[in-house]
């Protein structure tokens, strides 16, 4: 996907990043100062064991700010260890919190730089599935592997083939320094207790997008003068009291709370996000286009493709599509949805046509849909969106 501009609004509380494409809303997101943010590292400590299914063991771990989160016991790729209540262990955020469930921890942390993945855990080096010079990936794999010492992983992501071997050598030793300086503050610091924030995720974004962009907007002073610093004249940089009034992200928002999206086709798309899936409904209703249920689906997937980018649906997605429910009838519409979805970051994938006739797609969830972070369960309705009616 390609983003030209990036709409940073940073409040007090709260801090939103808006992406533009051809001056079209492609992805929110929203971050607050009371998130266990995914990608920070904590001391936390053990405040519940719990029995899991199968003989395996869960813990609930304290990270501080009266927010916990959960461990799987038999994590894949570190050694189990014997795990008690009260002891303190080194965690990173994999999931964040979302509704009524909490954060989902790993104890192999793993810290991300611009060129590299530093996995402490691992003992291998691989290189991003992105990167279309495959050649020149693997001479630079070679090389990480050169400088590779101990037990410790690397994983090149697509932007280390596109400058010079020795930034990514240079970035190796940084992510090791910080790694080690992590280490030692763990080692005197009082569980719980925030070992690494992440860095700001502007520059994540900024770096993601940095061969398409072309201006980011912000209301914030000292990121528009550290932007400067870091970018000079990279991108435009542009200052705007109220850049999400401005850009028109705070309507969208609005919108992306409501259940049901008209296209422009005369059908309809109902999006009801539950407790065990997203669940997603094609109404051809009043069809403009006389009747025809194939021009409304393929229109439909295209929209469902960017309402899930859009609101940040993830997990389990399952698609009811207008009519037929055949593969004949509906193979167009399923590589429509897979073709909108292919350049998605959090790794969205197509699963197919179930039995029942509904289309089912798995997104990877490393944060909090836009309905969990700006909404709460009415206590009336309990989440089914009706009140009991009148005796």
């Amino acid at each position: 996907m390609s983003i030209d501009v990036i709409v940073y609004d940073k409040r007090t509380q709260i801090a939103g990043i808006a992406l533009f494409s051809n001056k079209t809303l492609k992805e929110i997101e929203l971050i607050s100062d009371n998130q266990a943010l995914s990608g920070n590292i904590y001391l936390g400590r053990i405040t519940k064991k719990i029995s899991l299914a199968n003989d395996k063991e869960g813990f609930f771990v304290n990270i501080g700010m009266d927010k916990e989160g959960f461990i799987n016991a038999e994590e894949m790729g570190v050694a189990t260890g014997k795990l008690t209540e009260g002891q303190s262990i080194v965690v990173q955020v994999s999931q964040e919190k979302r509704a009524e469930k909490n954060a989902r921890l790993v104890r192999a942390v793993q810290l991300v730089g611009e060129y590299l993945v530093y996995c402490p855990y691992r003992m291998s080096v691989e290189g991003s599935s992105k990167v279309g010079d495959k050649t020149l990936l693997a001479e630079y794999i070679d090389v990480v592997k050169e400088h590779t010492t101990g037990q410790e992983g690397w994983v090149l992501r697509t932007a280390s083939v596109e400058v010079p071997v020795e930034s990514v050598l240079g970035e190796m030793k940084e992510l090791r320094d910080l790694y080690e300086a992590i280490r030692q503050k763990a080692r005197t610091a009082q569980a719980p207790a925030l070992l690494y924030a992440k860095q700001d995720a502007i520059y994540e974004y900024i770096s993601r997008y940095t061969n398409s962009l072309h201006k980011v907007v912000t209301n914030n002073h000292n990121v528009e003068k550290e932007l400067k610093e870091k970018y000079d004249d990279a991108f435009d940089i542009e200052i705007d009291s109220d850049p999400f009034e401005t850009y028109g992200v705070d309507e969208t928002i609005s919108e992306a709370l409501e259940k049901t999206v008209t296209l422009r086709g005369g059908g309809r798309i109902i999006i009801e996000e539950t407790r065990a899936c997203i669940a997603i409904d094609v109404d051809s209703g009043r069809d403009a286009g006389g009747g025809n249920v194939s021009r409304i689906n393929e229109e439909a997937a295209r929209e469902i493709a960017h309402q899930i980018r859009l609101r940040n649906l993830a997990g389990k997605i399952v698609v009811d599509f207008a009519g037929q429910s055949e593969y004949r009838f509906l193979k167009s519409v399923i590589e429509t949805l897979e073709n909108e979805l292919a350049d998605d970051v959090m790794k969205a994938k197509v699963m197919g046509l179930s039995r029942l006739g509904l289309v089912e797609i798995v997104r990877t969830r490393r944060r909090p849909s836009l309905q969990d972070l700006l909404t709460q369960e009415c206590r009336t309705c309990q989440g089914t969106g009706k009140v009991a009616a009148d005796e």
